[in-house]
């Protein structure tokens, strides 16, 4: 049987293999056998009277895949079945294009649950957030639906619009917000530059994570040569997860040597350790990793994987504490079923199941907008600026060059503290981790 293997909300495990052992001949049926053929010949009674007695004619095809889906969910909030039309869906999602809204989501206390929205998408430019809970959708409750059926009803033809209801922290009211479907079209590592530090935002780890990922640091070197990178910032904020493979290749990418993850089962001979290959893609230079609520799973492999190697510094906030990988198992009828197979834990041994990684330093965001009348009644004075003060006469013109540039970085540096604090101290701290790593280097 072909396994899926994935984290996130698709998880990922090794696969399963089911034994059994026979002695001599025996006429006695073991206990438990007897008891769980008792159960089975149960829920046949119960289907056939459902089938014949309910009040209003059934679908049996939906009741058996209701009871089936009950039975996966009954388990835990990740397992869960997935019919033919739900299986391809998925498939499509670990491809990296799909329809719908750009929100991964999850199931609590009866509501769904954003995991995070992602990157480009409609969930993301309507401000939806991590930890938001779906109440309604189109003005229908969630209370009672499976996870599949609220996704079902949130997919839909591209360029229609749908409704929801958010219930949010802090917010005393319900939000009511209209959507509009669209393709989405992920692409799973975007890259920039700010000054000489290169920022890699990975949203999504599917089929072409690492791929992306290795052309993005290429073109950082090439853009600013690769002895003039000061460090890298591996953006997780909102990457809700997706391959293990993924996960660990793009571990692998900043580690040289050593365990990036292990996975366990119920039975421990299948338990799965995933080791670093030589080279770093970094060569060596600082890392510093961004993440809060919204990163899970195999971002959480990736961030634990760097904390506890110490290869570089997470930053931000705790992550979401998803430390359970599923199996997808495709089955005859073209469905599969999506299974809770073990649980992960990063190189030191640690779970992080429902606890999150505390970063290294926590970082929350915040806005540090100014009004105007604050800006304009600002002043900053120096010597330079007293009449009649004293010129530098040591300075060269490349010297001038240099503090022309130095201050168009300083101000920059001031923008992006107001558009995105958290990635403001991860430059600043990857600045001065720079500074420290080329002061060991001289001595």
């Amino acid at each position: 049987m072909n396994k899926t293997l994935t984290a996130a909300l698709f998880g990922a495990a090794a696969g399963i293999a089911l034994t059994a052992q026979f002695g001599g001949p025996s006429l006695v049926k073991p206990a438990h056998a007897a008891s769980t053929y008792e159960y089975l010949d149960l829920f046949g009674d119960v289907f056939e009277r459902t089938r014949s007695a309910y009040v209003e004619e059934v679908d049996e095809k939906e009741l058996i895949e209701a009871a089936i889906n009950g039975m996966l969910t009954s388990l835990d909030p990740h397992s869960s079945y997935l019919n033919p039309d739900n299986f391809t869906d998925m498939q499509d999602d670990t491809k990296g294009e799909f329809g719908g809204l750009g929100i991964e989501v999850t199931m609590e206390d009866g509501f769904v649950k954003v995991v995070s929205p992602i990157d480009d998408t409609p969930a993301a430019a309507a401000d939806i957030e991590a930890n938001d809970f779906i109440t309604h959708i189109d003005g229908e409750s969630v209370l009672g639906m499976t996870i599949g059926e609220a996704v079902d009803l949130m997919r839909g033809l591209v360029n229609t619009d749908i409704e929801l209801t958010i219930a949010r922290e802090g917010e005393d009211e319900p939000i009511d917000m209209t959507l509009t479907r669209a393709v989405i079209e992920i692409k799973a590592v975007k890259h920039r530059i700010e000054g000489d530090v290169g920022i890699l935002r990975v949203s999504k780890f599917s089929e072409k994570t690492f791929q992306n990922l290795a052309k993005s640091i290429a073109d950082i070197k090439e853009e600013l040569g690769a002895n003039n990178v000061s460090g890298y910032i591996i953006d997780l904020r909102n990457n809700p997860g997706g391959l293990l493979t993924q996960a660990v290749a793009v571990s692998d990418a900043f580690l040289g040597q050593g365990e990036i993850v292990s996975t366990r089962g119920r039975d421990q001979r299948n338990a799965d350790r995933y080791n670093a290959q030589k080279g770093d893609l970094a060569d060596g230079k600082p890392v510093v990793v961004l993440v809060n609520g919204g990163s899970a799973s195999a971002s959480e492999i990736v961030a634990g994987a760097i904390q506890d190697h110490r290869r570089g510094i997470v930053v931000g906030e705790k992550t979401f504490g998803k430390g359970s990988v599923q199996t997808i198992m495709p089955l005859a009828s073209k469905g599969a079923i999506r299974l809770t197979t073990a649980r992960y834990y990063t190189p030191s041994g640690r779970s992080i199941q429902a606890l999150g990684i505390e970063p290294d330093i926590i970082v929350e965001q915040v806005e540090l907008k100014e009004d105007d009348d604050k800006k304009k009644n600002r002043r900053s004075y120096s010597e330079s600026q007293i009449r009649g003060s004293l010129s530098n006469d040591s300075l060269t013109d490349e010297d001038l060059k240099q503090r022309a540039d130095d201050e168009a970085l300083h101000q920059r540096r001031l923008e992006l503290r107001e558009e995105d604090y958290q990635l403001s101290y991860a430059l600043d701290l990857l600045q001065g981790l720079s500074v420290y790593s080329a002061l060991n280097d001289e001595n």
